[in-house]
């Protein structure tokens, strides 16, 4: 079992910079793979970046280039940064892992770009 804690979301200006982080309530480290999905309005919940124990990654073809996860397994804590942001980027913002059978979600955190 884990909770998922997300901070960072903010309103911003297009073309800025946020960095998003999701703390993990236990070790991450023997956690194969954590994730950043996000949910606009209206829209599907779609993934935006993935990070295996490894370090190997994987990215939406919509943010590639411009984000950039990351994973401290000392500080069970997953990153997200994000640069040269655009309004459609706007979304809430989510943690994700899984253990064996169970789905585990953050609470979310909003970012929304405009100006």
């Amino acid at each position: 079992q884990v909770q998922l804690v997300e901070s960072g979301g903010a309103l911003v200006q297009p073309g800025g910079s946020l960095r998003l982080s999701c703390a993990a309530s236990r070790s991450i480290s023997s956690i194969y793979l954590m994730a950043w999905y996000r949910q606009a309005p209206g829209k599907q919940r779609e993934l935006v970046a993935a990070i295996t124990s490894g370090g190997s990654t994987n990215y939406a073809d919509s943010v590639k280039g411009r984000f950039a996860v990351s994973r401290d397994n000392v500080k069970n804590t997953v990153y997200l940064q994000m640069n040269s942001l655009k309004p459609e980027d706007t979304a809430v913002y989510y943690c994700n892992t899984q253990l064996g059978p169970t789905v585990y979600w953050g609470q979310g955190t909003q970012v929304t770009v405009s100006s």
